[in-house]
Order: C-alpha cells, then structure tokens, then sequence
C-alpha cells in the first residue's frame, strides 16, 4: 500500500539573516506525520483558490498546525493586546481549506491553532485572551515557562467519540501551549473533550470520514504512542 500524502499548512515568516519571506512550518508535525507512515506536503500560502482546490485534490488527508492568531474579524472577537502574529492570507487559505475538506470528506487532523481555525470556519467564537475571558481559567499557555513537552493538565475525553477510541483512555495528560481557546463551539461540531475549567479541548465533525481537532500539541509528544495514535489513525483513515 502507497504512503498518503498529507498536505500540512505552513505560516508566513521573514528571514533575517537572507533578508527574504520564507513559507515555514514547524519540523515535529512531518516528523510525527513520517514516523505514521505519511509522506507530509507543505501547502504553500501564495496559491489562487483554483489553484489550492486543484492540490487538495491531490492530496489524501490534511494537518492543520499551530502558530498565531486568528484576525478577529473572522468571528466578532474582543481585541485584546495580547493578539500576536495576525496573518490575514494564512487564515483564508485555512478555512477555506477546512471547508472544502469537510465538503469532499478528506481526512484532517487540526492541531491547537488547526482546532481554532476549524471552529472559525464553520462559525464559532473564540476566547481571543483565555486569562482575561474565562473565570477560572487554568493556566493553558505554558510556552516558554515550561518546555513543548510539559504535560501540564489533564483532559476528560468523551465516552463513543473517534478520539477515545483513538487515545485508549477516559482521561490524558496533555501539553497546553495556547493563549485562545473555543468559546462558542460551531453548529454541527461536537465537542470530545474538556480541561477541568471547562474549555474545548477537542472536537470532531460527525458523519465526517476522520475530522477531529485537538487544543493540544501531540506531535511535541513522540514518546507517547497515545498521541502518536492521532497521526496514525489520520493515516489510516487517508489510505
């Protein structure tokens, strides 16, 4: 059987050092995506929508990573000064990527900023500033007290979803390295799993082949073969 490619978004960045724009994405996610069995393909962000259709049909699955914030205007959110790495041309092409893989049921796999932006994209509400919008907040940007790794709260995880059966386990320990979260939760996702102050840990779009979003970074998490199962039941479920 052949190895499925899965296109992984990537962010803008500018390079000091050669003084040019790069398209990026963090290692850990093609690791994470090899170490499944997958060939990763990063999705440039300068494509035309015909021409970002015409990849994904290419493609047989998605990973939506992490980075910055999503523009507030996409989903009415409060301004907060603690919005950092705004990228107007990165949020369109995800959502419009989020929605056209629910249209044609492709697999996808979000991941903290990739779960944010699937709410967004099918009309929820995010917290834009967890600590200032959520009485009771635990503390769930960790980032850079504690190194990617730290295991730094617990997760209830919902009896029957996709995702208990992927994790094995009722409750997990997870690395939390996010300063936004779901407040409101779209019409037509289902939420799987909460932190004990009650955020949105993980959703997933029902009647959907594979789609499932995580708040959490497992692929910061290679020695865990809990959250290395999340890439490879994404694998699977692209082959």
């Amino acid at each position: 059987m052949s190895s499925p490619l899965i296109g992984v978004t990537t962010r803008n960045a500018h390079s000091e050092f050669y003084q040019n724009d790069v398209i990026q994405t963090p290692r850990p996610y093609c690791e994470a995506l090899v170490r499944a069995g997958a060939i990763p393909v990063l999705i440039p962000l300068n494509l035309p929508l015909d021409k970002l259709r015409e990849l994904l049909r290419r493609l047989d699955g998605l990973v939506f990573t992490g980075g910055g914030d999503i523009e507030i205007d996409r989903f009415n959110g409060e301004p907060h000064e603690k919005l950092y790495d705004l990228d107007a041309e990165r949020d369109e092409i995800e959502i419009q990527l989020v929605r056209q893989a629910a249209e044609d049921s492709k697999p996808f796999l979000g991941i903290c900023r990739g779960l944010q932006i699937a709410n967004v994209a099918f009309g929820g509400t995010l917290y834009t500033h967890i600590p200032d919008q959520l009485p009771g907040a635990l503390q769930h940007s960790n980032f850079p007290d504690h190194p990617w790794d730290h295991l730094a709260h617990p997760v209830q995880v919902s009896e029957g979803s996709r995702l208990a059966e992927i994790l094995g386990e009722p409750i997990v320990e997870v690395n939390s390295l996010h300063h936004q979260g779901i407040k409101e939760l779209a019409a037509g996702l289902k939420a799987v799993a909460s932190a004990p102050d009650g955020l949105v840990e993980a959703i997933e779009l029902p009647e959907h082949p594979f789609a499932v979003g995580v708040q959490w970074h497992p692929e910061c998490l290679p020695q865990d073969a809990r959250m290395q199962n999340l890439f490879r039941a994404l694998v699977r479920a692209s082959q």
